[in-house]
């Protein structure tokens, strides 16, 4: 028994939120999984995650949603706002709420203790990812593995490894995340404003009063909490009444990339493509690459040889899509050229006057919409 190999039909390396999840998911669908992670603690994470409606779908299915230790902070309706036009773009969804926002750490503290219920967490374990492969035993904890397939779902640090031949779009931007209370309630109203800077969302955060808010902005050009907290100030006290920030506001690189097809792994989440925070949907994505992943399992087996390719086609699709998006709308803004104005005019324009078009939007946000199926 000394030498006894154990057969496993996936090993996720990465037990972050979305790692854990989508363990969480395969297991569901009665499949043997083992999830592997360097670190043996949870990270400290006080920032909020907004997830859409999609994504909530998952979580509920999961048994996560209705266990949170903070109840959700519904987004009701979101207004886009620029220095170019006038008046403010809305989006609303009369059915439902177009998504929720949460804390990090409620979800993670819940997903974290499904897994090691289930025993199916080894920690302190750091691999090198290059010497992983489907198929070949790998000795984790002392004991003999293989396995079928590996998922890759460690973040955006897979794009320090360049044997994974990311396509990086570095133009040294960063954001900034904190969050304020403020004297009037936010009515469950997102705002994102468009500077030439870059751009600011104020999304409403948990809290019964719905008197506290969390904002990212993120930007190329270097800025100090003072200047950060007058440009909110500029933006947002009519809405919100007087703000009160909290000490900490933490700064972090934005590096998109999209990572190319691997016959040996199946990226998920940050691993597999990371885009401008313009568009809030990073995390939502990532969600899309798990439940796709699912409906492949459904309609192929994980044997079947074209298993990795269908599985990219269908998710750098959609990936490369919000790639292009959130690039182009960013440095469009940036930019500040006249012509550029003009295209964004033509856009807003679109979106004001045309019903159908906004809702494609508004379904895009919420998840609704499946560009590969």
């Amino acid at each position: 028994m000394k030498n006894k190999i154990h057969k496993y039909d996936f090993l996720i390396v990465g037990a972050g939120l979305i790692g854990a999840i989508a363990a969480l998911a395969l297991v569901q669908k009665k499949f043997k999984v083992l999830v592997i992670d360097k670190k043996n603690f949870i990270l400290k994470d006080n920032r909020t995650l907004a997830v859409n409606a999609n994504s909530v779908d998952l979580l509920k299915q999961l048994g996560i949603w209705n266990n949170l230790k903070s109840k959700p902070q519904p987004i009701d309706k979101i207004f886009i706002k620029d220095d170019i036009s006038r008046k403010p773009l809305i989006f609303q969804n009369e059915h439902e709420s177009m998504g929720n926002v949460i804390f990090n750490k409620d979800m993670y503290g819940l997903v974290r203790k499904k897994l090691l219920y289930l025993k199916i967490l080894k920690t302190d374990n750091n691999f090198e990812i290059n010497d992983l492969s489907p198929n070949k035993a790998l000795k984790i904890n002392k004991k003999n593995y293989v396995f079928k397939k590996i998922v890759i779902s460690i973040g955006k640090n897979i794009i320090s490894n360049t044997y994974h031949k990311s396509i990086i779009f570095d133009q040294q931007h960063f954001s900034y995340v904190g969050f304020f209370k403020h004297s009037k309630v936010h009515n469950n109203i997102a705002y994102e404003f468009f500077t030439n800077h870059g751009p600011l969302a104020v999304l409403p955060s948990p809290a019964v009063n719905k008197k506290k808010s969390t904002f990212i902005y993120s930007s190329k050009n270097k800025i100090n909490k003072i200047e950060l907290k007058k440009l909110i100030k500029t933006k947002i006290t009519s809405s919100h009444g007087k703000l009160t920030f909290d000490h900490s506001i933490q700064k972090f690189p934005i590096i998109p990339h999209l990572v190319k097809k691997n016959d040996k792994f199946i990226y998920i989440g940050d691993s597999l493509k990371s885009i401008h925070p313009v568009a809030g949907q990073g995390w939502n994505l990532g969600v899309k690459d798990i439940q796709t992943l699912c409906k492949i399992i459904d309609q192929y087996t994980i044997d079947a040889k074209k298993f990795n390719s269908i599985y990219y086609s269908r998710r750098m699709f959609e990936s490369t899509i919000y790639f292009s998006f959130t690039s182009l709308l960013n440095f469009l803004y940036e930019s500040n050229f006249a012509l550029n104005n003009e295209f964004i005019k033509v856009g807003y324009t679109a979106l004001k006057n045309f019903k159908s078009l906004r809702d494609v939007f508004i379904k895009q946000a919420m998840g609704r919409i499946n560009l590969t199926d």
